[in-house]
């Protein structure tokens, strides 16, 4: 073994070699098919800046844009049974679970969180598609009661962001019953008194829009997104009719009076902020940024000696035309 061997011969190999390249390093923009880096898409919330096109976002990162200063508090989320009918397909279910704990990094497809919005105080649920489609099992239901359950404790507005393809194959009746159980839910929260808002992402489908995601105040959508019960290849084939272009998306849906509005991912929270300032009769704010009570220049009313002390009594005056 001599120093050719040793050094030279790995030096070359190394620069010969292929360089690995992570496979998420260019994310392609499913509507124009243009290559985006991901660090650009991250920061662009999840958004492709060219084309307007909203991808899936993390349920974390959705809520470290939403709150101010990115600053939140996890809310602790009950536990549920795993696998209470020890469901199996092509694999065991708590082996798939284990999966998608491992993958997303969640327990499951729910996350609650306190913070605030332009200083006002909300509770936030938000779904991520990730885990499992966002689907709505035991543990995720217990999770959007919870969320319920702290806004009327404290006296909080929600906002809830829905991202599901419904109902849980796998905990079968247990998965449906979770539909009426958040239902009773909601209207626990508007006998409190308190707004609830919608934001229905792409795609909320299933169960979970036949519930808690269409029982809102007032329902916000983002541009593009997939909202229905039913596949549209489902319908199609049902009722042998070829459906409308455009048929279940977001922009579809307010044109037909399903949604009430549909916000670009970056304008979410100014919108959201304002809907809940009215709700909750929020103290308003003037031109100069100050709010009702603090301190600022005062303006007293004119009187009708205004605008006359101060002009020459030998001023000439305009003709009057």
């Amino acid at each position: 073994m001599n120093w050719i061997t040793n050094y030279v011969r790995p030096k070359i190999s190394s620069l010969l070699a292929a360089r690995q390249v992570p496979e998420n390093l260019w994310i392609k923009c499913p509507e124009t098919g243009e290559m985006v880096f991901h660090k650009d898409l991250e920061a662009n919330q999840w958004v492709v800046p060219t084309s307007g096109f909203h991808m899936r976002i993390r349920a974390k990162d959705r809520l470290g844009h939403f709150f101010d200063d990115g600053a939140y508090e996890l809310v602790d989320l009950p536990t549920a049974a795993v696998d209470p009918l020890k469901f199996r397909d092509q694999k065991r279910y708590v082996d798939r679970l284990k999966e998608n704990r491992a993958k997303a990094e969640m327990d499951d497809s729910v996350l609650v969180a306190k913070g605030a919005i332009e200083a006002l105080p909300i509770v936030a649920t938000v779904q991520d598609f990730a885990f499992m489609g966002g689907s709505l099992g035991m543990a995720a239901g217990e999770a959007i009661i919870k969320g319920f359950e702290t806004a009327i404790a404290e006296k909080r507005p929600l906002v809830l962001f829905s991202a599901s393809g419904g109902a849980r194959m796998q905990e079968g009746i247990l998965s449906l019953m979770q539909l009426p159980r958040t239902t009773a839910m909601v209207e626990m929260l508007k006998e409190a008194g308190l707004p609830y808002i919608v934001v229905l992402t792409n795609p909320t489908a299933g169960g979970v829009s036949a519930s808690y995601a269409m029982l809102g105040d007032v329902h916000i959508a983002e541009p593009g997104a997939v909202i229905g019960f039913a596949g549209a290849r489902v319908i199609e084939q049902t009722i042998r009719e070829k459906l409308p272009d455009g048929f279940q998306r977001a922009e579809y849906l307010m044109e037909h009076g399903m949604v009430d509005m549909v916000v670009p991912r970056h304008q979410l929270k100014g919108r959201i902020a304002t809907l809940l300032k009215l709700l909750m009769k929020a103290p308003a704010q003037d031109d100069g940024g100050l709010a009702d009570g603090a301190a600022g220049p005062s303006v007293s009313a004119p009187s009708e000696t205004d605008g006359e002390k101060d002009k020459p009594e030998d001023a000439e005056r305009p003709p009057v035309v």
